[in-house]
């Protein structure tokens, strides 16, 4: 996004309130505030997002570097502007756990392959210009990051081998007393997200930001303009309880990402700090929000907070909300194993969300352990002819009376008309045709005597509270974005990598949808715990 003009809104500076103390802004200057010191990532296309209609950047090309051994992958930041001060809980060293340093590492290789005959191993790994991949390190190709399966045309990331750790800083560049900031939720709903809400909540509090100036912004981006929405006021007493409820108590919305009208609201409530919980379309609003903010001096710093309930965000271990839909769809998958088991030749067949990565029908298959066949985005698959997977089931149901079959919405796509897709939807994601009702119907005309059973058990997954594993990742999750915010990061978002929490550009996250690796080990355990063939 290129800055053609400077904002013009005579509201923004009469309502700005006047800094206290120190000078630490200059004012819609519309240059660049202390960018990256290596920057990985050229500035964004700047034409309209057709997808959504929004001012958000369609791509980012990512520089091919070079980099050493002990290079990192290092977060922007705006701390010159701002004025450092010690942190509050210095007077209890962090409660006794001590201090995070920004010289603090975190490896981003999980693995180095001998070859790429190595089980897991993926031949992107070893020539990225093959098909589109990744790796980290200065050896880059000769290890693989297993954490990183990107799958999408003329992609080729080359990162360095380390990425900065998360948490509280002994030094931050806030004082808490004079921050306003603000939270809001993007996209589609994930098990967690009242969680991370109640955490960001918590420790703005803790490091003692006022009453009154933490504000929920309500149904997504719209919420900063939309005049029939105003911001709400969140406390620790507001957000007490939330964590037991499903789905947001700011609402949430797809697309709506005006970025010059909601880096105008920025400016005009004097929001220091914005905290973005979304996905892959959240991010990139996050990214264009930031580069805005940036490029008009609005001293305002962004942070995201990943989430997708399809487990697609780059680099990140897993996302919070996925270990919840994942243990909801195996309740899905057990009533179809019971429904099949009790009938003659039955068939219990069940869709799962995953439009383009298939990592809940992957795992919920894994667990439940009652699957015989499971479809998913990344692994095409035929229905005819002697390795089909109608001559497999027929076999399957000829040895143990009956058989299970979980497809996620994204599988086989191929197989239906004009190639599935009905366009996407406003946050850019593909609108695909029913794979469940059209593997019903194909079931029925093959066994002509069979008892089927479709179980779509949809938004059920996504609108349940978390589990616990879940709840506590969506509460540490939420402090390091505060942590991070204080620190004076921005464009950056948190997230688990090879089990350690880091901070991430969010431009490198948002290259594509991470997906599950065809010859992956998490992929080949599920066929060798199931004996499914490759139905090719």
């Amino acid at each position: 996004m290129q800055c053609t003009q400077q904002l013009r809104c005579p509201q923004m500076q009469m309502h700005r309130r006047p800094a206290s103390g120190a000078i630490r802004y200059g004012r819609l200057s519309c240059s660049p505030v202390a960018p990256c010191r290596r920057p990985l990532v050229k500035a964004p296309s700047s034409k309209p997002n057709p997808a959504s209609g929004t001012d958000l950047p369609t791509s980012y090309i990512v520089e091919p570097i070079s980099f050493g051994e002990d290079s990192v992958l290092e977060c922007p930041e705006i701390r010159t502007k701002l004025t450092p001060r010690p942190s509050p809980f210095v007077v209890h060293n962090n409660f006794g756990g001590g201090f995070v340093s920004d010289n603090d590492r975190v490896a981003l290789n999980s693995m180095r392959f001998a070859s790429p005959e190595s089980a897991g191993a993926s031949r992107a790994y070893f020539e990225p210009r093959v098909n589109g991949g990744a790796g980290a390190g200065g050896n880059s190709g000769a290890g693989g990051v297993s954490v990183l399966e990107a799958s999408m045309d003329q992609l080729n990331m080359t990162l360095p081998p380390w990425a900065m750790r998360a948490g509280a800083r002994k030094e931050i560049f806030f004082d808490p007393t004079q921050v306003t900031a603000a939270i809001v939720t993007c996209g589609g709903l994930c098990p967690g997200l009242n969680d991370v809400v109640q955490g960001l909540v918590n420790k703005l509090t803790d490091y003692g930001v006022p009453e009154g100036k933490i504000l929920g912004i309500k149904y997504g981006f719209r919420g900063f303009y939309d005049p029939a929405v105003k911001p709400v006021v969140l406390t620790k007493r507001t957000v007490d309880g939330i964590q037991l409820q499903g789905g947001t108590i700011l609402g949430t919305s797809r697309g709506g990402a005006n970025i010059r009208e909601i880096v105008k609201r920025i400016d005009m409530w004097g929001i220091d700090m914005l905290f973005v919980v979304g996905g892959n379309g959240g991010n990139a609003g996050a990214n264009a929000i930031n580069a805005m903010c940036r490029q008009h001096d609005v001293p305002c710093t962004v942070v995201g907070v990943p989430k997708s309930i399809d487990n697609d965000i780059l680099l990140i271990d897993k996302c919070f909300g996925f270990d919840t839909a994942v243990e909801e769809s195996q309740r899905a998958l057990m009533a179809a194993k019971v429904e099949a088991s009790s009938a003659r030749r039955g068939i219990g067949l069940v869709k799962l969300m995953g439009r383009q990565s298939g990592f809940i029908a992957m795992q919920a298959s894994m667990a439940s352990g009652v699957v015989d066949a499971c479809l998913i985005p990344e692994v095409s698959f035929k229905l005819d002819g002697e390795v089909g997977l109608l001559r497999y089931l027929e076999g399957v149901i000829k040895a143990k009376g009956h058989c299970v079959v979980c497809v996620a919405e994204g599988a086989g796509q191929d197989l239906l008309e004009d190639g599935g897709q009905l366009g996407t939807d406003a946050s850019g994601n593909p609108i695909l045709k029913d794979i469940g009702a059209f593997l019903k119907e194909k079931c029925k005309a093959y066994f002509k005597d069979a008892d089927i059973k479709y179980i779509d058990p949809s938004y059920m997954i996504r609108s349940v509270s978390t589990t616990t594993n879940d709840r506590i990742y969506c509460k540490i999750l939420a402090h390091n974005a505060v942590h991070a915010a204080f620190a004076g990061f921005t464009g950056i978002t948190v997230g688990l990598v090879n089990t350690h929490y880091v901070y991430l550009p969010i431009p490198v996250i948002i290259q594509a949808p991470r997906k599950v690796d065809p010859r992956g080990k998490a992929w080949n355990r599920l066929r060798a715990a199931i004996g499914q063939p490759s139905f090719q």
